[in-house]
């Protein structure tokens, strides 16, 4: 089995050369000690308590403490931070643009590092993350990126509205903003901006708020009994991907508003979606379901089943406790987190098709899964058993850290498919924006979960109690 991975090499922040080069792919590790390691791993490490470690090649079996912990989320931050232009610039000559009274066609956000001042759903997800680096470290460098990034879109969206009005909207001109044509295109940013807005009440933050709120309660495509889909590739189609890109945003408006009404369709895409895409007998979710395609491919793509736990997990951080609903969405939760455990790799992390050990170990789909186990575990949702998956998943996660904050091993976009070759065979790149924030989000609650309970090593395991 072979992995694709696109290295870009930039010259003065632009592209200058990408090649890209076939390796071997990172699949589960045998248990044997004198197995050669594959690039950038490192040799297996065990708790020193323990006096039967288990030193598989790139296992590192201990617990990560606080302090190693935030060292990883700061190298992410100032990736981001360094590779963050803030600058609207002419895309025809690359020159920055000042002036900002009269719009040209060619204008647009300089994203020649990267999205990170677009409005997308990585984005999105990356804002969050970094709020809740904030909220779980007191660290307000995280937050500080987080409200300048919005307080960008705030500041420059009205010229791309009327640029759009002259012109139609741009590529670079936050497009996905002014059309908005499907949940891609505000869920999951719009969410971050509800969390933004509980920090800085903003009015500007909360103007872009309801817009996204009128666009996925009035005018996004809806099967009759309500269940989000899309009109593509066929015309009613059913996407585990939107978990995340409606559920947060409509949980935070719950909060947000104190209509129950949010919570009520956000409860209600959970239980819908899970009905049409949730396999009972593996515990994993399909990646699409396709309407009067009976009986369509099933694919249990990693991190399409990671949007959805992720998304469920930050349902039920926020939903009544009295709400109707609750119980049925927390029985989904867990029953996704079963099926989550019985799937991580031998080195920890999570395989690009879950079910499949031979396609490669992928690191946005493990983020995720840290993330939720972890968080079932912190808020009881799940028994403290879930717990040493989670920290396995993050020391696997951490190796993916390099020193200059890129992720190695994130799977590019990757749309619902009909064939597995398609899904074994997606790229991984170092510039693939999707599993930023939720390695941020998986960090900050393995951090909070190993600093709330007791940690016993016992016959060369560990087991999780709650602090007296």
């Amino acid at each position: 089995m072979s992995q694709v991975v696109r290295v870009r090499f930039r010259w003065g922040g632009g592209i200058l050369l990408a090649l890209t080069m076939v390796t071997p792919a990172l699949t589960q590790s045998t248990q044997s000690t004198n197995v050669p390691m594959s690039a950038g791993q490192r040799p297996g490490r065990s708790d020193p308590a323990f006096s039967q470690p288990s030193l598989a090649v790139g296992v590192d079996y201990t617990v990560p403490t606080p302090d190693e912990i935030k060292i990883v989320l700061d190298r992410i931050r100032e990736y981001f931070v360094r590779s963050t232009a803030y600058r609207i610039i002419d895309t025809a000559t690359g020159q920055p643009i000042t002036d900002f009274t009269k719009p040209i066609k060619t204008a647009g956000v300089d994203m020649r590092l990267g999205e990170f001042n677009d409005w997308n759903y990585s984005i999105g997800v990356s804002l969050a993350g970094m709020l809740a680096v904030t909220d779980g470290t007191g660290d307000r460098a995280f937050q500080d990126y987080a409200l300048r990034n919005i307080d960008f879109i705030a500041d420059h969206v009205d010229y791309f509205r009327r640029q759009a009005k002259e012109f139609g909207p741009q590529r670079d001109g936050w497009r996905r903003l002014l059309e908005m044509r499907e949940l891609d295109d505000c869920g999951a940013i719009g969410a971050a901006l509800v969390k933004a807005y509980a920090v800085k009440p903003d009015p500007r933050y909360r103007a872009l708020i309801d817009i996204v709120a009128d666009f996925i309660s009035n005018k996004m495509s809806r099967m009759p009994d309500g269940t989000l889909a899309r009109t593509r590739p066929w015309p009613v189609s059913i996407w585990v991907d939107d978990f995340y890109m409606s559920i947060p945003f409509l949980a935070q408006m719950g909060t947000l508003t104190g209509d129950r009404k949010y919570y009520d369709d956000a409860a209600r895409q959970v239980i819908q979606m899970s009905a049409q895409l949730f396999n009972p007998e593996k515990g994993l979710y399909d990646h699409s379901w396709f309407g009067n395609m009976e009986p369509d491919p099933k694919f249990y793509w990693g991190r399409g089943a990671g949007w959805a736990l992720m998304a469920t997990a930050e349902l039920l951080s926020v939903i009544p406790q009295d709400h109707p609903d609750r119980p049925a969405v927390l029985d989904i939760f867990r029953r996704a987190a079963h099926g989550a455990i019985a799937v991580q790799g031998s080195m920890g992390l999570w395989h690009q098709l879950l079910d499949k050990p031979d396609s490669y170990l992928e690191t946005s789909a493990s983020a995720m899964f840290t993330f939720a186990l972890a968080r079932g575990v912190n808020r009881g949702w799940l028994p403290p058993t879930y717990a040493p998956a989670a920290q396995a998943g993050w020391r696997a996660l951490e190796q993916r850290v390099r020193a200059d904050g890129m992720i190695e091993g994130i799977c590019v976009s990757t749309t619902a498919a009909a064939d597995a070759v398609y899904y074994y065979n997606r790229p991984t790149d170092l510039a693939a924006p999707q599993g930023y924030g939720a390695m941020l989000m998986a960090g900050v609650e393995v951090m909070t979960m190993v600093k709330s309970f007791d940690i016993q090593r016992i016959n060369n395991t560990f087991y999780y109690r709650p602090k007296k």
